[in-house]
């Protein structure tokens, strides 16, 4: 069961929530001392791994109809097999966010208690976002809260709006992005979506559109944060350009968040040793 539960919390996308707490703390704090705390440390391995386990596994417990036609399932992802064990461990990885409670200022509250909200509902009866298009794309900014959560963990106050809504642009290119090798099975089970709602070309121009936006919010903080995210259209250009299979793509995306997510972070540690 153990070898099963890890490949339904998608290792590949752990940093997708883990990585935001990074880049949270990085530029909430003031000086070194803030940078690691039992505060900190709690939020990052609750999102490294418990929270994946949730997002994903209660995604996989309401799509079993849906994963049986998906291709992505049978290769790098799993499809949800049952068993009283596993939907208790996904309960189990939700009741872990209550731990983290003690731990942050209240500030941080309201941006966890989203994330909560937005994760089960994003599958979940009887909002399940991911059903009804434009919906299922806004509510994936559930994956910039951890970051939002860790900044006001740190900082004592709320991140700058300019860069939620810049994170929360991204995540919807992201999210709609990573919806279009699903299009075809999505369409045979009846799932409506963004991507099934523009098909294939006019999604990849949806993407690029939620990035460029998300750079210019960037950019009104740190013209240099908005040249990093500048690489999020260029790509989609790239692949339109070059024919390269969506499919093919999709699976390029962990590496250039991973080093995207590495840039921004190191951008604000320098702040930081720097201050």
């Amino acid at each position: 069961m153990f070898r099963y539960v890890l490949t339904l919390s998608r290792p590949r996308f752990w940093l997708y929530l883990a990585g935001p707490v990074l880049v949270g703390v990085a530029y909430g704090a003031s000086d070194l001392s803030g940078l690691f705390g039992p505060a900190t440390v709690g939020l990052f391995a609750y999102f490294l791994v418990p929270a994946n386990v949730y997002l994903y596994g209660i995604n996989d417990v309401f799509d079993r109809g849906v994963d049986e036609s998906n291709p992505k399932k049978a290769g790098r992802e799993a499809r949800f097999r049952g068993g009283h064990a596993v939907v208790a461990v996904v309960a189990l990885s939700a009741l872990l966010l209550v731990a983290l409670v003690p731990l942050v200022p209240a500030v941080a509250l309201p941006w966890l208690g989203a994330w909560f909200l937005l994760a089960t509902e994003y599958s979940a009866p009887p909002l399940r976002f991911k059903t009804t298009p434009v919906l299922d794309s806004l509510s994936n900014g559930l994956y910039v809260l951890p970051g939002a959560a860790a900044f006001a963990t740190v900082a004592g106050h709320h991140p700058p709006v300019l860069a939620v809504s810049g994170g929360w642009l991204w995540a919807m290119g992201m999210h709609t992005f990573s919806a279009i090798p699903d299009i075809e099975s999505d369409r045979e089970a009846g799932i409506r979506t963004t991507a099934t709602a523009l098909g294939e070309r006019r999604t990849y121009a949806y993407c690029a559109t939620c990035w460029l936006a998300a750079a210019a919010a960037f950019a009104l903080l740190d013209v240099r944060l908005g040249a990093v995210l500048l690489a999020y259209p260029a790509l989609v250009f790239g692949i339109v350009r070059s024919g390269v299979p969506v499919e093919r793509a999709y699976w390029w995306y962990p590496t250039v968040n991973t080093l995207v997510g590495t840039v921004i972070t190191f951008g604000g540690l320098w702040r930081v040793v720097h201050a």
